[in-house]
C-alpha cells in the first residue's frame, strides 16, 4: 500500500498549480453560463484534466456540459470522486462562486496524482452541470449510472464562513399555472377570469400558511408569467416556487398543503390551477463527520481558522443531498468574502474573483487532495466513513 504524501507535498503541488487554477477560474467567472449551456466551462475544465494525464470522457450520463476525467491508479483501490460544479445564477453570474469550486476541484485532483503517481484506486474529477434552479445535474448523472462505483465524494463551496460542514435542505422545485379566460380589462373584464388573481390569491395563501409550519420550513417563489398586457385580462399565471425543510419526508408531506392552497385559489378566482415539478427533489444533505473533520484537520494545518459548523442552523439546498444517501460526501465551506455577505449577490460575485478568494481556494483543495490521498492510501479512514455513512443512512456503503 501506498503511503500518503505529507500535507506539505500536497500544500506545494497545489501552489505550483495555482497559477492555472486561478486562470481557469477566471476564464470560468468571466463568461457565465446558465444550466447545462456550461460549454466554456467543460472545455476550460477538461483541456486541463487531459494536459494532466487524466482520461476524459464528455458529455456523459445523457447530460450536454458534463463529464467525467479519471486517472487510474497501479493497483486495486478505492474511486474516489471530486466534484466540480461551474453553473451561473441568471442575473447574478457567478454570486456561488462555482468557478472557485470547479478550479479548486481540478486542482485537488491534479495535486494528488501529482504528488502519488503510483497510487492505489481510481481518482476522478466528475463534472456536475445544472446545480443551481433545480437543474439536479447530479441527480440526472447518478439516474444515467455516472456514479457507479464511487466509495466517495468529495467538494468545498466558496461562502461568507469558513465550516467543515453545514445542514442542506431537501427542496421541492414546482410550478403552479393558473388557467382562466382572457377578456377587455375595461370593456368587460366580467366576461374575464383572471389567472394572474388566482396566482396572486395563491401567493398570499403560501403567507397565511408559513404561520402553521414548522420554523425549519422555507417557502418562496415569483411570479414567472403574470400575463402580457394590462388591458388583457390574464388568461394565463404562473408561480415558479421551492418548498424546502429538513428532509425528503417533510416536504413531501407540505406538498399536499401546498396542491390545497393552489386547488382553494383557483376555486375562489374561477380559474383551474396545475401543479408540476420543474426538476427532481434534492433531498437533505448527509454530511460525512469522518472526512468532513479530516478535510477541517488539514485547513487548520495550513493556518486557516474553520469552525464545526452549525448542523441546525439556515440552509440552502443542493443536489450533493441525493449524492449524500448513495455513498460518503463532504460539502465544507470556505470562507472569501467577509461574514455576512449573501451568497447568490452581486458582492458575493465580486468577491469569487478576487485575489484572496483564489488564496482560500487554494486553501480548500489541499485540504480536499488531503482527504482523497488519504481514503486512497488509509483503508481505516475509508472504512470509518462507510460505518457512519450506513449509521446515519441505513444503506451498507
Amino acid at each position: 500500500m501506498s503511503a500518503a504524501p505529507s500535507l506539505d507535498v500536497l500544500s506545494a503541488e497545489v501552489t505550483a498549480l495555482r497559477p492555472r487554477m486561478e486562470a481557469v477560474s477566471m476564464a470560468i467567472h468571466a463568461l457565465p453560463e446558465l444550466k447545462f449551456a456550461e460549454y466554456h466551462a467543460q472545455e476550460v475544465l477538461t483541456t486541463w484534466l487531459t494536459e494532466s494525464g487524466f482520461a476524459v470522457r464528455a458529455p456523459v450520463g445523457g447530460v450536454e456540459t458534463a463529464f467525467v476525467a479519471v486517472h487510474e491508479g497501479k493497483a486495486a483501490g478505492p474511486y474516489v470522486a471530486v466534484l466540480a460544479e461551474y453553473d451561473a445564477l441568471p442575473g447574478v453570474g457567478h454570486g456561488c462562486g462555482h468557478n472557485l469550486i470547479a478550479a479548486g476541484a481540478a486542482a485537488a485532483a491534479i495535486a494528488v496524482v501529482r504528488a502519488l503517481p503510483d497510487h492505489p484506486g481510481t481518482i476522478a474529477v466528475i463534472g456536475t452541470p445544472g446545480e443551481e434552479m433545480g437543474g439536479a445535474g447530479k441527480i440526472l448523472l447518478a439516474d444515467a449510472g455516472v456514479f457507479g462505483g464511487v466509495d466517495a465524494a468529495v467538494m468545498f463551496h466558496p461562502g461568507d464562513r469558513s465550516l467543515t460542514a453545514r445542514a442542506g435542505l431537501a427542496a421541492a422545485h414546482l410550478r403552479v399555472a393558473f388557467t382562466g379566460v382572457s377578456a377587455h380589462a375595461s370593456v368587460s373584464p366580467w366576461l374575464g377570469r383572471s389567472a394572474l388573481a388566482g396566482a396572486q390569491l395563491f401567493l398570499q395563501a403560501l403567507d397565511t400558511l408559513r404561520q402553521f409550519v414548522p420554523p425549519t420550513v422555507r417557502l418562496h417563489g415569483i411570479v414567472a408569467d403574470g400575463g402580457q398586457a394590462p388591458n388583457v385580462v390574464p388568461a394565463h399565471a404562473a408561480v415558479d416556487l421551492y418548498v424546502r425543510d429538513r428532509t425528503a419526508v417533510s416536504v413531501e408531506a407540505l406538498l399536499t398543503r401546498v396542491r390545497d392552497a393552489a386547488e382553494g385559489a383557483a376555486l375562489a378566482t374561477g380559474t383551474t390551477a396545475s401543479v408540476s415539478e420543474t426538476g427532481p427533489l434534492y433531498a437533505e444533505r448527509r454530511n460525512n463527520m469522518v472526512l468532513a473533520e479530516r478535510f477541517g484537520e488539514a485547513v487548520r494545518a495550513l493556518g486557516v481558522e474553520i469552525a464545526a459548523g452549525d448542523l441546525d442552523g439556515p440552509a440552502g439546498s443542493s443536489d450533493i443531498g441525493n449524492l449524500s444517501l448513495l455513498f460518503p460526501v463532504i460539502h465544507p465551506y470556505m470562507q472569501i468574502a467577509a461574514a455576512g455577505t449573501p451568497g447568490h449577490s452581486d458582492a458575493m460575485r465580486e468577491a469569487a474573483a478576487t485575489p484572496f478568494a483564489h488564496d482560500r481556494t487554494q486553501v480548500a483543495a489541499t485540504a480536499l487532495a488531503r482527504v482523497v490521498a488519504d481514503l486512497l492510501t488509509d483503508p481505516e479512514l475509508l472504512a470509518d466513513a462507510r460505518a457512519e455513512f450506513t449509521e446515519r443512512t441505513g444503506v451498507l456503503a
